[in-house]
């Protein structure tokens, strides 16, 4: 092989992949990106077994062929050549080392070979839409910061996606919850995903795929079937393996009777939440909301290192109510709310309270209350 690109293009598509790669590997091929070198391209493929992304690059091929090499270590040579400069990728006869040439550089790598490299086949997908990267983009931010981290919970480590009939239009849903809060985001059902599987998508996918859409003028194509999914954004291709568990009914969660409604700032809101919070423990992080006439009272007491106060001018005009959050979730949220007020739906200190957006988001947010 033999092959000479652009270091900027080349180091933008390994900036993709070898985010893929684990640090520690047991399997060594698994730690290597897998080069293909053909027409005029150089195909980039990594996998954890789990998830797979592929991406192709314009280069010179003046010798085509294909090898495996240690990703980190490519990505963190390529990132230390000087801007603008050619890279020149070669392998010697019998492949057991690669040349990474470039100006007064020159670096040789192990190689593995690439019939050791495992593909992660992706079999049949019964559903193909298209959807706008921004759409996509939209549900993944509105949703993510609400993944479950507990392993025990392995099917909440994730975003279930499925289409649902809401208010007589069919749409496209991604929901996340931990059990302390749920984040619930619609987008219209594009074209094909009727009656798609409800699919759970994997962290650690969901966090690739944030990374990918931050083009707004792509359309992304995705492929679904019950235990896969294959997103095409531009020429890159990410294949996952999806959670194979059952997502609670979050449905049931979500309050409708709450019928005590405060309006707030969200920025001054959010604010307030963070300079009270500060005096708030790692292990409690509990901050009580005293709401009354048109008046909020932020509280944090810490038996360890004192209390903290702060008053905000609201909308509220039910009978007064004391609830405590979690600081933390409140931030999480207020933080995802695109619109300048946040509406909280309230029922009483033990009841989940519901969380909108004013800016006509297809967005809610369901938090459970903490004694305080």
């Amino acid at each position: 092989m033999r092959v000479t690109l652009e270091r900027s293009h080349l180091l933008k598509s390994l900036n993709h992949v070898h985010r893929v790669v684990e640090r520690r590997n047991t399997i060594p091929i698994l730690s290597n990106v897998l080069l293909k070198a053909e027409g005029a391209t150089l195909d980039m493929k990594a996998t954890d077994l789990d998830l797979e992304i592929t991406e192709a690059t314009a280069a010179m091929v003046e010798q085509a062929g294909s090898t495996t090499v240690p990703a980190h270590l490519l990505y963190d040579i390529v990132r230390k050549l000087s801007d603008g400069s050619e890279v020149l990728l070669s392998t010697d006869a019998d492949g057991a080392t690669m040349t990474v040439a470039s100006g007064r550089s020159k670096f040789s790598l192990q190689c593995l070979p690439e019939s050791d490299f495992p593909d992660l086949t992706a079999g049949a997908f019964s559903h193909t839409f298209r959807l706008p990267a921004t759409q996509l983009k939209m549900l993944i931010d509105r949703t993510q910061f609400a993944i479950s981290t507990e392993e025990t919970r392995y099917y909440l480590n994730g975003i279930f996606v499925h289409t649902i009939e809401s208010e007589g239009a069919l749409k496209l849903r991604a929901v996340a919850t931990d059990g302390h809060r749920l984040a619930r985001a619609d987008v219209d059902a594009p074209s094909g995903s009727e009656g798609m599987p409800g699919i759970i998508i994997p962290r650690k996918t969901v966090g690739e795929l944030q990374k990918l859409v931050d083009n707004p003028d792509i359309t992304v194509t995705a492929e679904v079937s019950d235990a896969k999914i294959r997103f095409t954004i531009g020429g890159i291709v990410l294949t996952s393996k999806l959670i194979d568990g059952t997502f609670p009914d979050y449905q049931r969660v979500i309050p409708t009777g709450n019928d005590k409604e405060l309006t707030v700032d969200c920025q001054t809101f959010a604010q307030a939440v963070d300079r009270v919070s500060t005096i708030s423990s790692e292990r409690g992080r509990a901050v009580k909301l005293a709401i009354a006439d048109g008046q909020l009272t932020l509280t944090v007491n810490n038996p360890d290192s004192g209390s903290a106060t702060e008053e905000l001018a609201v909308g509220y005009d039910r009978e007064p109510l004391e609830i405590g959050f979690n600081a933390k979730y409140l931030l999480d949220i207020t933080n995802q709310l695109s619109g300048s007020d946040a509406v909280f739906m309230l029922a009483d200190p033990g009841s989940p309270t519901l969380v909108r957006d004013t800016a006509g988001d297809d967005a809610l947010y369901v938090l459970m209350p903490m004694r305080v």
